[in-house]
C-alpha cells in the first residue's frame, strides 16, 4: 500500500477540508503533515458548518482514524477549543479515539504570539502577512533545536523545558520595546496542556507504516498551498512548513517511494490572502465580484482574499513540483454569470514572453498574458451528474487538461459535501 495525498495548487484557501471529507470514508487514516491553525479548512454537510484549524478533515467519519503528525504545530489552546465545539455539536473524537497525536509535532507557546506580532509589527510596509498565530516563530525554534514537542509534556522536567524556553522568548522580545500581559494566555496553554495528555499520543512514523503494511489505506492531508512552501513558494512571502508532497514525506514519517496518488486541489479562479505578489490579481470591480460571489473571507482570520484569474504557469508549476496524478477543480459555480472568464497562459517578464514561474516575481513582476474563455452563464450548484455539465464548462476543464497535462477528476459546484462530481476518465 501507499500513501496517497492531497494538497493545494495555489496560495492556499483552495477547500482542501471539504474533499478530503468526501474522499476520507475511503481511507482507513487521515493525516495532517504540516502547518498549524493558520488553515481554516471548511466542511459543510447537513445544513452544518465547520472551521478545522488543526485537527485533520476525517474527523466526521466514524470509521477514520485522524492523526495530527509531527510535522504540524500545535497551539493547545487552539486544540481544546476547536475539540470543544466537535463535542457540543455531537462529535467527540477524544471520546471515541479517533484522533491521535504525534508525539515528535512541536506545540506553539504563548510567547510565540508575542514574537510573531512583535515580528511582524518592526517589518512595517515589508510584512509578510502573517496570522499572528506564532507559527513562524515555533518553526524557528524546531530547526534552531530550542522547541518544546507533543511528548516533552509527560516528561518530568516539562515545566522547566518550558520555563526556559519562555525566559528565551522575553529576553528576545526585551529588544522589541514593552512586554505585553499574556499572564492570562498562558494559564490557559497550561490548562490546555493538561488536555492534551487525554489525547493519545503515538509515534506517527510506526503509525502511519504500520499501517500500510497491514494494507489499510492512508489519505496525507496538507495546509496552505503549494505557492506558499517554505522553499519553492514567492519567498519571502510563505509560509514556514513544506506545502509540497515532500513535507508529506517529513511530516509523517514515510519514505518517498511510499507515495501513491496526488491529489492537486485549486480554483476555477485564484486567490491569495496577505501580502506577496500575484501575477493574475484583478483589483478593480471585477476583482471585488470574485470576491463577493466566491464568499473569500479567511476562514481562520476573515480577512479579505485578493482575487484573480487562473494562473497556468502557476499550477503547471505547482503539479510539477508534487508529482500531481489526478486535479480537482473547486468553486466553478463561483464564475457562473461571467459572460466571459480568462486562463494567463503566458508571463512578460523582463522583456521576454515566458510560460513557468521565475526565481523573483517580487522585485520584477510578471504581467500575465490572458487567454479569452467563453462562460457558462448557468446555476451549477443544482447539478448531480456529469452529463449535467454545461458544453462551455466541459470546454474550460478540457482546456485546462490540455495545459496541465492532468486529468480533472473531481470537480466542485457548490459548499456542500454533496455539491462534488466525480468526472469520468
Amino acid at each position: 500500500m501507499q500513501v496517497d495525498v492531497l494538497l493545494g495548487l495555489q496560495w492556499g484557501d483552495e477547500g482542501k477540508g471539504k474533499i478530503v471529507d468526501v474522499l476520507c470514508p475511503k481511507y482507513d487514516l487521515i493525516a495532517r503533515f504540516q502547518g498549524g491553525p493558520n488553515a481554516g479548512h471548511t466542511l459543510e454537510f447537513d445544513n452544518k458548518k465547520f472551521v478545522l484549524n488543526t485537527i485533520p478533515s476525517g474527523i466526521f467519519n466514524p470509521d477514520t482514524l485522524n492523526l495530527i503528525g509531527n510535522g504540524v504545530v500545535i497551539d493547545p489552546i487552539i486544540l481544546k477549543r476547536e475539540l470543544d465545539n466537535l463535542k457540543a455539536n455531537g462529535f467527540d473524537p477524544v471520546g471515541t479515539g479517533k484522533l491521535v497525536i504525534a508525539r515528535k509535532a512541536h506545540l506553539i507557546l504563548p510567547t510565540h504570539q508575542l514574537l510573531d506580532a512583535a515580528s511582524e509589527s518592526n517589518m512595517g510596509a515589508g510584512k509578510i502577512g502573517s496570522t499572528l498565530k506564532g507559527i513562524g516563530p515555533t518553526y524557528m525554534d524546531k530547526t534552531g533545536r530550542n522547541g518544546l514537542r507533543v511528548g516533552d509534556t509527560t516528561l518530568p522536567d516539562f515545566t522547566e523545558r518550558y520555563q526556559k524556553l519562555k525566559e528565551k522568548h522575553l529576553s528576545i522580545l526585551s529588544h522589541y520595546g514593552e512586554i505585553p500581559d499574556f499572564s492570562e494566555k498562558e494559564e490557559a496553554f497550561l490548562a490546555a496542556i493538561e488536555f492534551l495528555k487525554s489525547i493519545p499520543h503515538v509515534d506517527s512514523e510506526h503509525l502511519v507504516n504500520q499501517y500500510l503494511k497491514e494494507g489499510k489505506k492512508v489519505l496525507a492531508e496538507g495546509a496552505q498551498g503549494t505557492l506558499l512552501d517554505i522553499d519553492f513558494g514567492s519567498y519571502p512571502f510563505v509560509t514556514s512548513s513544506n506545502t509540497t508532497t515532500a513535507g508529506a514525506c517529513t511530516g509523517m514519517g514515510i519514505a518517498p517511494n511510499k507515495i501513491g496518488t496526488v491529489f492537486g486541489i485549486f480554483k476555477a479562479y485564484c486567490t491569495r490572502v496577505g501580502s506577496g505578489p500575484f501575477p493574475t490579481e484583478l483589483d478593480n470591480e471585477v476583482g471585488e465580484n470574485l470576491r463577493q460571489l466566491g464568499h473569500e473571507f479567511g476562514a481562520t482570520t476573515g480577512r479579505a482574499r485578493r482575487t484573480g484569474w487562473i494562473d497556468i504557469p502557476a499550477l503547471k508549476y505547482a503539479i510539477m513540483l508534487n508529482g500531481v496524478t489526478e486535479l480537482v477543480m473547486m468553486k466553478a459555480d463561483v464564475l457562473d454569470t461571467f459572460e466571459k472568464i480568462y486562463a494567463c497562459t503566458h508571463y512578460k517578464y523582463d522583456g521576454q514572453v515566458i510560460d513557468y514561474m521565475p526565481y523573483d516575481i517580487n522585485s520584477i513582476k510578471p504581467e500575465p498574458i490572458l487567454e479569452e474563455i467563453a462562460g457558462w452563464n448557468q446555476d451549477l450548484t443544482g447539478i448531480t451528474k456529469e452529463e449535467e455539465i454545461p458544453a462551455a464548462l466541459r470546454n474550460y476543464i478540457s482546456y485546462l487538461e490540455k495545459a496541465l497535462e492532468t486529468p480533472i477528476t473531481f470537480l466542485s459546484v457548490g459548499p456542500d459535501r454533496k455539491q462534488t462530481l466525480a468526472l469520468t476518465k
